[in-house]
């Protein structure tokens, strides 16, 4: 299942919950200013990024410039804390499933949460159009 963290007033969270429904992938939206992240999901989070919290944090957030800690430098335990405390800190839209972690939207990239055997055939049929 794919999850959707968006922000109210997101253009690009918009375009990432159009783009999932459009192609029909079962998808769960949660707004992390109206619902708290849990310590579960920002682990989860966590787990799928490749550079920490270099991927998934704003350096250009109100929150982030008043703050200007180094982040890298917090106890796990305070950076969750900060996070949960903070959602603006974060890059949007957060979209991830239990493999893939995809931050912001690119419409090539978010393809990635097409099922393999889906976008096998879509790429079948673009070859036999080509021939």
């Amino acid at each position: 299942m794919v999850t959707l963290y968006v922000r109210p007033g997101c253009t690009s969270c918009k375009k990432a919950r159009n783009w999932l429904q459009e192609n029909d992938i079962p998808f769960m939206e949660r707004n992390i200013f109206s619902k708290q992240l849990t310590l579960p999901e920002i682990k989860e989070i966590f787990r799928l990024t490749d550079n920490g919290t270099e991927d998934i944090i704003s350096g250009k957030s109100a929150v982030f410039q008043k703050n200007i800690i180094d982040m890298d430098q917090l106890p796990l335990k305070d950076l969750y804390s900060f996070i949960r405390e903070n959602p603006s800190i974060l890059k949007s839209p957060i979209i991830h499933d239990e493999k893939r972690l995809m931050v912001g939207y690119s419409e090539f990239q978010i393809r990635v949460f097409i099922p393999r055997s889906v976008r096998s055939l879509q790429l079948h049929e673009a070859q036999k159009m080509v021939e």
